[in-house]
């Protein structure tokens, strides 16, 4: 019978398992501490931080080492630029030129690492323990090497003890010893064992600390391995032969002869059964309790026999930390083992049991597995590898994008800097401002294409307000118009002053599409707005605003803002990804872009004009618009994907069947160039599909860009400006109108010719708006009007008002009319008003029989067709021919 790992404590035997068969095996010895870290079940995300720390921490081991042997041989260098920057770790990250700015000659750190070798090699080994700094590298590595491959090279808790034990008796030896050595301190033995010696050596002088340091070494290797003085004392005495050694299983003492006859009558002791046949015993140190009991090997191994058979269900062990003695069972031919100071006692080698039974060998049957082929299914993958993704282009293959020599230079597009301008106007503003007392420390220009903006940084106490109440001051020192001032600027602790230049330069539109910026762009619907206060080209995206909103006085360069937009369109999309929807109420300044109808333009079934001038037509383009809205919303929900992009790219890999369908679907964008006049004459009929798609339009790809040039509250309703979260000012004549549209001020404050301020959520950029002139956008309508496009322009689903219905008097059946029909027709004819609401109140009817009564009296001709918000035109001047009609209507029924 076989026993692992049992463990004896002050002569008292212990049973730690209750295993009868196989074998004992010697269980190895862990670190206390590590091993529960070991059995750390941990999870995929902390093991992989635990390899990067693991990773880390090797790193600085290679580090260290490199900066603290570069520092033995460069400390001079080193120490010479430590002394100039005071060992800051500041300038770690500070140039020369910085350095040299402040006038601070700095001489070259020569360390391999450079001013971070120097820097962690100097506050190591000269500021805290010298080259005992090395153990660190050892440490690091140590633990890094744990944490990357979970091994220990050495127990991790002892290297820390030891190492920090170490890294202190080091340096204080080194201390000790460095005035024997070199002159230089601090080199060896840091700052620490210099300072350490110095208080030692004037407490107990040189001989005292050396013999300090003795004592404490001598003590740590009595306490770490238990040193044996009696090997050094028997180096020094010539009577060293009457030194006897303790029996531990005798009880008695033995001399050194005796050992080896003491191992062999061990090695042939008996054969019995209570004797262990060709075991060695091997017994560690002095007992931990000073016991006069005897018990040699045969009567522990009876008892442990004797304890096993009586109480076979109790668990007797103590853990690996708690075991006192161990005993060592090895086969004949191995040799004694030298005694250690382990009270461990552990079985190396299995006792088997004789007669033991031999199991009976089961026969496996073995199992037979039929593969079942799978049908083979056609997947999108497939269908893409047998006839490769949708290409939405394919119909326009040939399709060329228009070139830039379309488009004309106007001016250099550089920025021309008139010193003495900007210096008068910063004289100006400063003088303006010690007028009223208040001082500032420091003014910045920043040059724009048409407007230069100061920065100043008032003196502390100066009220921002102080500042802003005196724009009007400022605007009339520097003769200028149009001085806006920006307290605080967003983002930065000045107040900025924007200032017309007095000569403004002219931004192209082929200076702006000519830019990387443009042509590289990986936008959806990119526009080229202009450059920036900072000459900066900016490009915005009309995907993500989603909707723009665009006021501006007559003059100040809203219709060719409009034209800047949809030429940056032109210059990027082609016609299978985009397509217009035009409504220009003035019929004049979009109609330059009918000729690209049959590429960009979508119109209604049966209208011959795509350009839409009349205000019925727009009405029913908006209803067929939501209507477009409604079913890709549908298509959208099959598909089961959120947004037009993700839906495009899905058909485009072949993942939606076209005969359920699917279709590849065009960005769709609505321009509305005045859009005041349709509110004027359509009001709820334009108000409400304008609300609803830029509510629900931006998932589908339907953006709406709504200019007008009267944005006051009645035009821009609370409705329309919360759906439009981008808005475009250009210059507007009052700080109303500015509100409105801006919902702050500064739009009245602009010099015009395509000055703008551009609000997107809480930013207000002043932008000039690129010129594009009217022969340019012809020339690129005529480019690409020329070339091969689809038969017709895009179709919009059709819509049918409601209000013409039934309209025409082949419809209308004497015999269905409303009992109050007559009384309805002479109740109109009095009034000379065409209204449903006329009936309902007058007649006490409800909405939809008044609706009726209205469509009857349009079908017979009495009133005249729907006109949005108008009344219906009466037909009938007075009751007399109304009667004679009336009469006429009796006799053929």
């Amino acid at each position: 019978m076989a026993y692992k790992g049992n463990s004896f404590k002050n002569n008292t035997y212990n049973k730690s398992s209750k295993e009868t068969k196989g074998t004992a095996k010697a269980t190895p010895k862990r670190d206390p501490i590590i091993k529960p870290f070991d059995n750390i079940d941990f999870s995929e995300g902390q093991r992989k931080a635990l390899k990067i720390v693991g990773l880390f921490l090797i790193l600085c081991s290679f580090l260290f080492a490199v900066a603290f042997t570069s520092y033995l041989f460069t400390w001079k260098e080193d120490q010479s630029y430590i002394s100039i920057t005071n060992g800051s770790w500041n300038t770690l990250f500070s140039t020369s030129e910085e350095l040299i700015d402040e006038g601070v000659e700095v001489p070259m750190v020569q360390n391999k690492l450079g001013k971070l070798g120097a820097l962690l090699a100097n506050q190591f080994i000269f500021e805290w323990f010298g080259v005992a700094s090395y153990l660190f590298v050892l440490l690091f590595f140590v633990i890094g090497y744990k944490f990357l491959y979970r091994k220990s090279l050495l127990p991790i808790w002892k290297t820390v003890l030891y190492t920090l034990i170490g890294i202190i008796f080091l340096s204080v030896t080194l201390g000790f010893i460095q005035d024997y050595i070199f002159e230089v301190p601090h080199i060896l033995e840091g700052k620490f064992g210099y300072w350490t010696n110095q208080l030692l050596n004037a407490q107990i002088g040189k001989y005292g600390v050396g013999g300090l340091i003795l004592f404490a070494y001598l003590a740590a290797l009595v306490l770490i391995y238990n040193l044996d003085l009696k090997l050094a004392l028997n180096n020094w005495s010539s009577t060293n032969d009457d030194t006897e050694d303790f029996d531990l299983v005798q009880d008695k003492p033995i001399s050194k002869s005796d050992n080896i006859n003491k191992t062999n009558s061990i090695e042939t002791e008996g054969d019995g059964e209570e004797n262990i046949d060709g075991a060695v015993i091997q017994v560690s140190n002095t007992l931990r309790d000073k016991s006069t009991d005897t018990v040699s090997i045969n009567d522990r191994y009876a008892h442990l026999h004797q304890q096993k058979t009586e109480s076979e269900d109790e668990e007797i062990g103590l853990d690996e930390e708690e075991v006192s003695h161990s005993v060592h069972f090895e086969t004949k031919d191995t040799a004694v083992e030298t005694a250690s100071n382990s009270f461990d006692l552990s079985v190396d080698t299995p006792l088997e049991i004789e007669n033991t039974p031999e199991e009976p060998v089961v026969e496996e049957v073995s199992l037979a597995v039929e593969e079942v082929k799978e049908e083979k299914q056609i997947t999108a993958n497939d269908l893409v590898a047998q006839f490769g993704e949708y290409d939405p282009k394919l119909d326009l293959s040939g399709y060329q994008y228009p070139t830039l020599d379309l488009l004309k230079e106007y001016g250099t597009g550089k920025i021309t800097i008139n010193q003495q301008e900007l210096e008068a106007n910063k004289n100006r503003i400063v003088d303006t401002l010690r007028n009223y007392n208040i001082e500032i420390e420091h003014i910045k220009a920043t040059i724009g294409p048409t407007v230069t903006l100061y920065e100043i940084i008032p003196k502390p106490g100066v009220r921002i307000s102080r500042i802003k109440n005196l724009e009007d001051d400022i605007a009339l020192s520097l003769a200028a118009l149009g001085i806006r001032i920006i307290a605080p600027m967003p983002g930065k602790g000045t107040i900025g002053i924007e200032v017309p230049n007095s000569s403004p330069e002219m931004v192209s539109m082929r200076s702006v599409l000519a830019t990387e910026k443009f042509q590289k762009t990986d936008m959806d619907l990119p526009i080229a707005l202009g450059k920036t206060i900072s000459n900066e080209v900016y490009i915005a995206d009309l995907a993500k605003m989603p909707h723009l909103l665009v006021a501006g006085a007559t003059g100040q360069g809203k219709s060719v803002g409009i034209n800047a937009i949809l030429t940056s369109l032109l210059y990027k999309k082609h016609p299978a990804e985009l397509k217009f929807v035009l409504v220009d109420p003035k019929k004049v300044e979009l109609s330059l872009f009918k000729k690209v109808e049959r590429h960009f333009l979508a119109k209604l079934p049966g209208e011959e004009d795509a350009i839409i001038t009349d205000t019925k037509k727009v009405i029913n383009t908006l209803n067929s618009l939501c209507i477009e809205m409604d079913q890709r919303y549908d298509l959208l929900k099959n598909a089961q994907v959120r947004n037009l992009k993700e839906y495009n790219s899905k058909f485009v890999n072949r993942r939606l069947n076209p005969e359920e369908g699917h279709r590849f679907l065009p960005f769709i964008v609505l321009i509305v160039d005045e859009f005041a006049d349709l509110m004027m004459t359509a009001g709820k009929e334009v108000e409400t599909p304008i609300a609803r798609l830029a509510q629900l339009a931006r998932a589908v790809g339907i953006h709406l860009v709504i200019a007008t040039q009267r944005p006051s509250v009645n035009i821009i309703t609370g409705t329309i400006k919360a759906n439009f979260p981008a808005r475009l000012a250009f210059r507007v004549l009052s700080k109303i109108d500015s509100r409105t549209i801006l919902d702050t001020g500064g739009a009245d404050q602009l010099i015009g010719r395509g000055d703008m301020l551009l609000a997107s959520g809480s930013d207000l950029i002043r932008i000039q708006c690129a010129f594009v002139d009217t022969p340019e956008v012809e020339g690129i309508s005529d480019f690409i009007g020329g070339q091969r496009g689809y038969p017709s322009a895009f179709l919009l689903p059709e819509y049918v008002d409601e209000s013409g219905e039934g309209s025409g008097s082949s419809d209308f059946d004497l015999s269905d009319r409303d009992q109050l029909f007559e009384e309805a027709a002479r109740l109109i004819v009095m009034h000379q008003q065409g209204s449903t609401s006329l009936i309902q109140r007058k007649l006490k009817l409800g909405y939809n029989r008044a609706g009726r009564i209205i469509d009857q009296l349009e079908a017979a001709g009495i009133v005249g067709p729907f006109e949005g918000s108008k009344a219906r035109e009466v037909l009938y001047p007075d009751e007399y021919s109304l009667e004679q009609f009336l009469e006429t209507l009796r006799k053929e029924n």
